[in-house]
């Protein structure tokens, strides 16, 4: 992928980080506005650079990283939900070398599948700042559970097509300066969260479920109630962003996220690690899509559907942790 271009850059700027003491760390990670998104250098932007015009992103200040491409007369417009967002650009442009007549000419959103699903009902007309534009979407991804209840609710059109599986880790900073070594200690005070907002993310769910199983309703109460209510626990809008941000700019010391957003911020060369989740305190999520009803492009949303459940796709989604469905429930 194209972001790996910058590897060096990023591996440089980590190994400065990571040579400072815990405290400074995180003062000097405040200050570098090259830690904030969009991290892939463009990668995930189904336009040739050739024909982008101004090239006006600041990354602290106008940075729209969850949008990609044009949304002017696209062929195909993909809904993701946004925990994947790394692997699109991949995806996109192997779709995109099977398929030539869609080159340059796919846009896609990788935010939250809850706020996908309220665009979905808006007709597609999202404000982001003091930007508003509208992008039907062709196809919808999202939990396996939710594309069912999406069918049900006649958003989107059955039936719904899983292909591949996540599961949970702890992100922390590198070195682990809090010392977390396991869920339950994501309940004490001491230790400040940046935690996926259950009302809109779908991963919250399946936090709460393995916090549950960690430390019962006690420990799901202390994370998501008490830790909230005293300012120790800071709940996001995109947590697949904003948990290695706050974490990378010392806001916060942990934070659930699926294994697979790790994975790529380590790759990334970013200042994270992560914190193995046992499986009896695990969690499993399915990722499915489905056609959106009315989609402007029928036939190129099937067609993707097919290509997001072949060996190529997969392929790609490996690389980050997540594994090929195999059958069974969500």
């Amino acid at each position: 992928m194209k972001f790996l271009s910058r590897a060096a850059f990023f591996a440089a700027a980590a190994l400065l980080v990571a040579g400072a003491s815990a405290g400074a760390r995180a003062e000097n990670v405040k200050l570098r506005p090259d830690f904030a998104p969009p991290w892939q250098g463009g990668a995930n932007n189904d336009v040739a650079p050739a024909q982008r015009g101004l090239d006006f992103t600041e990354p602290d200040a106008d940075n729209l990283a969850d949008f990609h491409g044009s949304p002017q007369d696209p062929k195909l417009t993909l809904y993701f939900g946004g925990n994947y967002f790394f692997a699109t650009a991949e995806l996109v442009d192997t779709f995109e070398k099977q398929h030539p007549e869609f080159k340059g000419r796919i846009y896609w959103e990788t935010i939250p599948p809850g706020l996908l699903a309220q665009q979905i009902k808006a007709g597609g007309t999202i404000t982001v700042g003091n930007m508003t534009w509208t992008a039907q979407a062709d196809v919808y991804f999202a939990g396996l559970r939710r594309i069912k209840q999406s069918i049900d609710e006649g958003i989107v059109e059955a039936p719904a097509v899983p292909y591949v599986t996540n599961t949970l880790t702890i992100m922390v900073p590198k070195g682990n300066p809090a010392h977390v070594t396991s869920l339950s200690d994501l309940g004490k005070p001491s230790i400040k969260l940046v935690m996926p907002n259950p009302a809109y993310e779908g991963i919250g769910r399946q936090i709460k479920a393995a916090l549950g199983k960690a430390g019962g309703e006690a420990l799901v109460k202390a994370v998501y109630e008490t830790k909230v209510a005293d300012g120790s626990t800071i709940l996001t809008h995109i947590h697949h962003r904003q948990t290695p941000l706050y974490l990378m700019q010392g806001r916060a010391q942990a934070g659930v996220t699926w294994q697979s957003e790790a994975i790529f911020q380590e790759k990334a060369g970013h200042p994270i690690e992560n914190v193995d989740i046992p499986d009896a305190h695990n969690a499993t999520a399915i990722y499915a899509g489905a056609v959106v009803k009315g989609a402007p492009h029928p036939d190129a949303a099937k067609l993707w559907l097919e290509f997001i459940k072949s060996p190529a796709s997969l392929a790609i989604f490996e690389k980050y942790g997540f594994k090929p469905y195999k059958g069974g429930a969500n």
